[in-house]
């Protein structure tokens, strides 16, 4: 979401997590939080003892719909015209925060003129949801301040991604709901480090604090403190990789703490582009699928094994402390890095993390006021400009980074692939309760493991009764990129033609099915939620 750095934070949280517990109303879409984000579910039931109201769209009934006081399963891919619609009645019924957008926003009368057209039975007829239900939502997010608005990978992995987020901000402006307290745009993380990369730099277009490649004056400053002459070329973005490994323009590849081999969209696709490669290393904790076609695998140190930083979802850089001494030979990243890098012709000879921390801080502007000492035990919030500054809790108080906020009128787009009279069913992927991401870490783990050892398709009764499946039953599942066999697990949680498969299970890859070329256009995010597919019962 680079395109939103400016206004909105580059993905991280507006608001603090703690902050949540004392919203007037909390809407949750695209978050299945109780099993991805359970600490932050925890705060959203903490709200609903004191009163707040709970607004759930997914297109399963997940468990946090149970508590909700509305739930809604909008159809796949259907984000846009959904919020819309509750623009479209917050207008109507003239529930906007008229001061807020006179005076910290702008371009608000394209947006008002977009919203027009999407009365409640036209979105009715794009998401399935009744016009009833989508007035009180409407109504429970405007009345209710202040709101926060949760969301999660099932807003951004779209090819209208970019869209999805900024019709949300749309609608947290509206209502006067960003730069207050317990109120804001809070995207929830996939990961505990996820903010802390980007903010590092681990983008193809960025340095740390998001600080472009392109702006000269930044160029020069890096590539003064660092000896060498640095480019302005952006670099690719992981979809960009794929096609240039095929291609033979990108040949040697170092994979640190990812598992593209399962994460990555269209398995065959991937396969082949890594094969390609002269060369593959794989800096990892485990033998995962990925680091098993490698040609070379660098042992890497866990958190509880070195020392460091993470940033987390609410902007807040915390210190990480050595508990034990690495297994065997394994060593932190940053000693890898330091030894390639050497290696490699430039020297990196820094004795310790924190070294590597004040270096960052110096060069980057909203950690400024960052160091160990004053990190302690909570962490700090970015931005943290100099030493004097308390931190920032919540972001845009007074005004928006960019001045005023801007409304953009987005209009509804169908995802790039639709049911059809070949592939009927709706796919969309994810992540349950037991496991994370692709299982490196937690199918490892035999407490954890124990909870799911397999993968599965959660698949609605009636559907499961057309090709006369079973619990347990193999199915088999295909898309125009492959074909996969995994057991049917009979649920009401998704409607009768979507399936649901988990993301975490090597020996049932989702991402046999997934679509490589189905990309944001701006963030280049896969489209993962959405997807074709025929299902059929396996003949034994």
């Amino acid at each position: 979401m680079a395109g939103l750095a400016a206004a909105f934070g580059s993905g991280a949280m507006t608001n603090a997590i703690a902050e949540i517990e004392d919203s007037g109303c909390i809407f949750v879409i695209g978050s299945n939080t109780t099993a991805c984000h359970p600490l932050i579910s925890r705060r959203i039931f903490r709200a609903k003892e004191k009163g707040a109201r709970l607004i759930v769209a997914d297109p399963r009934n997940i468990q946090l719909s149970r508590f909700a006081d509305i739930a809604v399963q909008q159809r796949l891919g259907s984000d846009v015209a959904l919020l819309n619609g509750m623009m479209h009645l917050i207008v109507k019924n003239g529930w906007q925060d008229a001061d807020y957008i006179a005076q910290r926003t702008e371009d608000y009368e394209a947006l008002e003129k977009r919203l027009q057209s999407y009365s409640p039975e036209k979105v009715q007829a794009i998401t399935g949801v009744d016009p009833a239900d989508l007035e009180h939502m409407a109504e429970l997010y405007a009345t209710h301040p202040p709101a926060s608005l949760l969301y999660a990978m099932g807003i951004t992995q779209h090819t209208t991604g970019v869209d999805n987020v900024k019709s949300c901000c749309n609608l947290a402006m509206l209502c006067g709901n960003v730069g207050v307290y317990a109120g804001g745009i809070n995207p929830l993380r996939g990961q505990n480090n996820v903010q802390g990369a980007c903010d590092m730099g681990g983008l193809p277009d960025v340095l740390t604090g998001y600080q472009r490649v392109s702006d000269p004056e930044v160029l020069e400053k890096f590539s003064k403190a660092w000896g060498r002459k640095l480019s302005f070329q952006p670099g690719m973005t992981i979809t960009d990789m794929i096609p240039a490994m095929l291609d033979g323009k990108l040949k040697g590849m170092l994979i640190i703490g990812e598992n593209p081999k399962l994460s990555d969209p269209d398995w065959n696709h991937l396969s082949h582009a890594l094969k390609n490669l002269e060369f593959l290393a794989v800096q990892e904790l485990f033998l995962s699928e990925t680091a098993q076609v490698a040609d070379v695998v660098l042992a890497a140190a866990s958190s509880a094994e070195k020392e460091g930083t993470f940033t987390n979802t609410e902007r807040r850089c915390m210190r990480i402390r050595k508990a034990v001494k690495p297994v065997g030979s394994a060593l932190a990243d940053w000693e890898i890095i330091c030894r390639l890098s050497t290696a490699m012709g430039y020297e990196m000879s820094y004795q310790n993390p924190e070294e590597i921390f004040d270096e960052m801080t110096a060069l980057t502007q909203s950690y400024g006021g960052m160091n160990y000492q004053r990190l302690g035990i909570d962490g700090l919030q970015w931005p943290c400009p100099d030493t004097d500054h308390p931190d920032t809790p919540y972001l845009h108080k007074q005004q928006f980074a960019r001045g005023k906020g801007k409304f953009h009128a987005i209009d509804y787009r169908d995802p790039a692939e639709m049911p059809d009279e070949k592939y009927p069913f709706f796919l969309t992927t994810g992540r349950m309760f037991a496991h994370f991401h692709t299982g490196t870490m937690t199918r490892v783990s035999p407490h954890l493991d124990v909870e799911q050892t397999t993968g599965y398709v959660s698949i609605n009764p009636a559907d499961a009764e057309s090709i006369d499946a079973h619990n347990g039953d193999m199915l088999v599942l295909s898309s125009r990129r492959g074909r996969m066999e995994v057991p049917a697990r009979l649920s009401r949680s998704v409607e009768p033609g979507t399936l649901f498969l988990p993301i975490h299970f090597g020996e049932n890859p989702t991402n046999v099915l997934t679509n490589a070329e189905a990309v944001d256009p701006l963030a280049k995010i896969p489209e993962f939620k959405v997807g074709a597919v025929n299902v059929e019962k396996m003949v034994v």
